[in-house]
């Protein structure tokens, strides 16, 4: 019976092991590369080794709270609170989650600006881990390639699965937009509550903060520049 719960327990590992060492893709590699990086480290930990320390740091968190973790309501918060962290707020913070990026070569020969306007744009501000809760508008002028129109609204929710400051995120989009196209004119605009100001310190339910990174004619050109911003206020 050992022997076979053993076996059964190297299987598991072995799976496990093969999803976590999934290869990065070179193309992403790259794009990161090009992109101004997130304050991070590399802790050696899996997913699932992060779930269950998580896990553990959670459940003293509430405790020293004085928090009932025996309450049926309560007991699975920790565990909770881990996966939510590991495969779904945080899952920015993983390379092999970024996502898969088509483009196109620019045939039509489109020289003229592409906006993709009020995208949702979801993240944790990092010095307090309260939501950002904001909109993004997007744009660039095609050089050789064009994008997948939904490839610019995944690249937002990529940078935004991160702990964050307004600031980077705008200038991360920006980055690997103008890596992946390979064009200079890259516009990024973001309109965001940030609940650290809503639910604490000066408690202001209605301010909004709003960043921009302008790029090539989009900020050289005053026609371009204004017409990018009007997209924005629209």
């Amino acid at each position: 019976m050992a022997k076979k719960k053993n076996q059964k327990a190297e299987k598991t590992t072995s799976k496990k092991t093969a999803v976590e060492t999934l290869e990065i893709p070179v193309s992403v590699k790259k794009i990161l590369q090009n992109v101004r990086p997130t304050p991070t480290i590399e802790n050696g930990l899996t997913n699932e080794e992060k779930i269950e320390q998580i896990t553990t740091k959670f459940t003293e968190i509430m405790e020293i709270l004085g928090l009932d973790l025996e309450d049926d309501s309560l007991n699975q918060t920790p565990h909770r609170v881990a996966k939510m962290y590991v495969n779904e707020v945080f899952s920015g913070l993983d390379p092999k989650k970024f996502p898969k990026m088509t483009v196109i070569d620019n045939k039509m020969k489109y020289d003229q600006m592409i906006v993709v306007q009020k995208i949702s744009c979801l993240s944790f501000c990092e010095h307090h881990f309260l939501p950002i809760d904001g909109f993004a508008t997007v744009a660039y002028i095609p050089n050789e390639k064009v994008i997948g129109l939904s490839k610019i609204n995944r690249i937002v929710q990529y940078f935004g699965r991160r702990p964050q400051v307004q600031e980077r995120l705008t200038k991360q989009i920006a980055d690997s937009l103008q890596y992946i196209l390979g064009t200079e004119h890259v516009a990024v605009h973001i309109n965001a509550k940030h609940y650290c100001v809503v639910m604490r310190g000066i408690e202001d339910t209605t301010s909004i903060t709003g960043t921009a990174d302008l790029r090539g004619h989009f900020k050289s050109r005053q026609e371009t520049r204004e017409e990018f911003l009007h997209h924005c206020r629209s």
